[in-house]
């Protein structure tokens, strides 16, 4: 093992290594005659620090629509005509991911939506494409509002937890929706879906390990080598997605027989780990799958698959734009207050709204779309890589380069966006489209053929979610002992997955009315 390997020959390995890294980077660019695209030359460490998507915007504006960053081979787009060329039009060059060392060395290159574009992608992607098609969603709608009623009650009981509860809503929402479990956001599960989201985020984002992108071959020295720590972090990952993948699919599994045959409930399936109990709904998509695909190893593998990127995504992407949206109405009051009127004339104040509004609530659309606009939860989307050279107006684009779609300045284009830095749903009634467009055209969801797969889902709950809070709760400032109002500074992470930092506000039933029909709608649920 390299771990045994003495000192010295390691030092020897190391010099060999760099100079075969450096020879290969100096006649990289042999096969074509063209340029590459212009950017800055040495990056390293330059964009750890700080929103990395801020910065690209700024290369584009000094470079132009292609930023080539030449010490990473990566190519960075902050405008959508520029992704759309590519990443859909020429979708069989630009559908790969990319596969780093330290993505192998943690293993997630096996998760849907971070595999190579090859056949066990699309025997996945199919998979997942068929439970969560348009036409499929209709079966998610029970839990949904469910769900988000739920949400509406913890809101009102504990404002002060409102982040906790923004984060249960999505993750309770996957589990009971694919699982059958009613799992909340203080259970284990949560909290390791969430710790593996924060170290995929850490895998992804450029210049998190900028050694390692510098010197690939550190990969294989060991932990205790300097600048080798995110070996510790790949163990503790892969430990947290055993249990994540595979303690849910199990308690469904298991309650799904159990539902059906009481004295068989462990089927040809293992017992529950000790500590876990069987309590769920019954039935469920996930076990549904399972139990007819018994026979089947692979497409069992690929059901599991499906139930963990599920939540994975779950657990930050939805919660990041729910979050959003109620930063946006304690900062945005008068927003909210047309939203709220709004729904008042066309749904009324007594009932909550349905899928069924949503055609008819061009306002509380608007605020939907400027909130997925404005604040993508992923704003440097999920990287794409060439599988083969390409020129693109005169420049050539190597095979494997990593494609950076930044989400973040697509969406605050001054070309396109009038004062695009603020939160102005109007924008969205005075266009020629309006505020009803095709899902397609919310680049949070990514591009071309590895667009997001559960969008429809995800947009769903968003979307309830926003017209339930209006329909029922008002946001605003907090206020301090002298009752005045407590600033909200409205500041972000800087991670991968962007969200709001902590803050404080005031949340409120509408009226007594709100609140009872809050609290019947979680009742009737008992």
């Amino acid at each position: 093992m390299i771990h045994q390997l003495p000192v010295s020959l390691l030092l020897v390995l190391l010099v060999a290594a760099a100079a075969a890294f450096g020879f290969f980077r100096s006649s990289y660019h042999k096969a074509s005659a063209l340029p590459f695209p212009p950017g800055p030359k040495d990056t390293i460490g330059t964009t750890s620090a700080f929103d990395p998507w801020v910065q690209y915007q700024k290369w584009g504006e000094e470079y132009g629509d292609l930023v080539y960053v030449h010490d990473r081979n990566i190519l960075i787009l902050n405008h959508s005509h520029v992704a759309i060329d590519l990443l859909e039009r020429r979708a069989r060059i630009y559908s790969d991911r990319p596969v780093t060392p330290v993505m192998d060395l943690f293993g997630i290159s096996s998760i849907l939506s971070l595999m190579r574009y090859s056949p066990e992608w699309r025997y996945n992607r199919k998979l997942f494409q068929q439970n969560f098609r348009q036409a499929a969603i209709p079966r998610f709608f029970p839990a949904q509002y469910s769900k988000v009623h739920e949400f509406l009650y913890n809101l009102i009981t504990s404002p002060e937890n409102f982040m906790r509860h923004t984060f249960g809503v999505s993750q309770q929402l996957i589990y009971s929706t694919l699982y059958g479990l009613d799992i909340g956001p203080e259970h284990p599960l949560s909290h390791k879906s969430v710790e593996a989201v924060e170290l995929i985020g850490e895998t992804l984002l450029p210049g998190t390990f900028p050694l390692l992108e510098q010197f690939p071959w550190l990969v294989y020295m060991p932990s205790w080598f300097p600048g080798c720590g995110f070996h510790k972090k790949a163990e503790r990952f892969h430990s947290i997605m055993q249990e994540v993948d595979n303690i849910p699919f199990e308690m469904a599994v298991n309650n799904f027989v159990s539902y059906l045959d009481p004295l068989h409930s462990t089927g040809c399936y293992a017992v529950l780990p000790i500590g876990i109990q069987k309590k769920g709904l019954g039935t469920s998509l996930i076990a549904e799958l399972a139990i007819a695909s018994q026979e089947n190893p692979a497409e069992i593998e690929a059901i599991k698959a499906m139930g963990t990127i599920s939540f994975l995504a779950a657990a930050d992407t939805t919660m990041s734009s729910i979050s959003s949206f109620l930063l946006c109405m304690c900062l945005n009051p008068e927003v909210q207050r047309k939203g709220q009127e709004e729904l008042d004339r066309i749904v009324g104040r007594d009932r909550l709204p349905t899928f069924k509004d949503r055609r008819s609530l061009p306002y509380v659309e608007a605020i939907y779309q400027e909130v997925m606009r404005l604040h993508p939860p992923l704003p440097l989307s999920l990287l794409h890589s060439s599988i083969e050279d390409d020129v693109y107006r005169g420049y050539f684009i190597p095979k494997g380069c990593q494609i950076i779609p930044n989400i973040w300045a697509m969406n605050r284009d001054p070309d396109v966006y009038y004062e695009p830095d603020k939160f102005m749903p109007e924008r969205l009634l005075e266009s020629e489209k309006g505020p009803f467009r095709n899902i397609s055209e919310i680049y949070a969801f990514g591009f071309g053929r590895r667009v997001c797969a559960g969008r429809h889902m995800a947009e769903n709950t968003v979307w309830l979610t926003i017209a339930s809070v209006l329909a029922t709760i008002t946001l605003a400032k907090a206020k301090d002992e002298k009752g005045n109002e407590i600033d909200i500074p409205g500041e972000y992470t800087n991670s991968f997955l962007r969200h709001p930092k902590p803050y404080q506000c005031s949340i409120i039933p509408r009226s007594p009315l709100a609140k009872d029909l809050i609290l019947t709608a979680t009742s009737m649920k008992e």
